[in-house]
Order: C-alpha cells, then sequence, then structure tokens
C-alpha cells in the first residue's frame, strides 16, 4: 500500500533569488567573490532593461 503525503505547495521564484543564484554559480566557475558578481549583476541592468529573468 502506498503512502499519500499531502504536498507542499511550490515556492514562487524571486528575481533576487535567481540572480543569487546566477551570481553563486558564476563566482564559484570564476573565482570571485558572490558579492562582487551580484553587484556587476545588478549594475548592469539598465544595460539590459529591456529583458526579464525567466522564472
Amino acid at each position: 500500500m502506498k503512502i499519500k503525503r499531502p504536498r507542499k505547495p511550490a515556492q514562487p521564484v524571486a528575481k533576487d533569488m535567481v540572480r543569487r543564484s546566477v551570481a553563486s554559480s558564476t563566482a564559484i566557475e570564476t573565482g570571485q567573490s558572490v558579492k562582487a558578481v551580484e553587484a556587476k549583476l545588478k549594475s548592469k541592468r539598465n544595460k539590459f532593461s529591456h529583458l526579464d529573468l525567466s522564472a
């Protein structure tokens, strides 16, 4: 007999969470600090303001 457990509702993904995960994976690959990469992503926001992050 299978036990059915109630599923937890999916947590919505915020743009800040996506930006943080991109910054951390980039920092691991490049050897930079996460804060530096995250700051670089935030500062380039004006250059690509017409594009949205997929969430």
